[in-house]
């Protein structure tokens, strides 16, 4: 497995990533075009994709202003095979370097979930729509 910055190129690979993926599924795949993609790195964000002999196994966003986890997604077919894991471990090593406190939301009772529980995140509460709010803080030094 190789990790690198996701650049414009990937984004019909990501996108195809993110409409195939067994949970966390989009209830209207419209919502999220590739557009949105070219839109979100155009702003402070950073990106990487995990790949294997050329073929894109899985990706994460993060928007670094917002401090919000905005993708990390695995392909089925890549599942449980550490992907996920090593996208999150380089996501957060770069950055930590930008910024102390990282948020996302996820579905709720799904792999997902416990995903980032384990990794560490603490959950806050729940968004309007019943997904579950996560924050981790930098070698945890606060907690909200």
């Amino acid at each position: 497995m190789m990790i690198r910055t996701a650049t414009a190129n990937d984004v019909a690979t990501m996108h195809a990533i993110r409409t195939r993926v067994r949970e966390n599924r989009l209830s209207d795949p419209s919502v999220i075009t590739e557009q949105d993609y070219h839109d979100f790195m155009a702003r402070n964000t950073m990106g990487w994709v995990c790949e294997h002999d050329g073929v894109m196994m899985g990706f994460a966003m993060v928007d670094v202003e917002a401090r919000n986890v905005w993708a990390l997604f695995v392909a089925p077919e890549h599942e449980f095979m550490g992907v996920g894991r090593a996208l999150h471990e380089t996501m957060l090593g770069c950055y930590w370097q930008r910024q102390d406190v990282l948020r996302l939301s996820t579905a709720p009772n799904t792999r997902a979930e416990a995903f980032y529980r384990k990794a560490g995140y603490d959950a806050v509460g729940l968004s309007s729509s019943g997904e579950v709010l996560f924050e981790m803080w930098r070698n945890g030094e606060q907690r909200t």
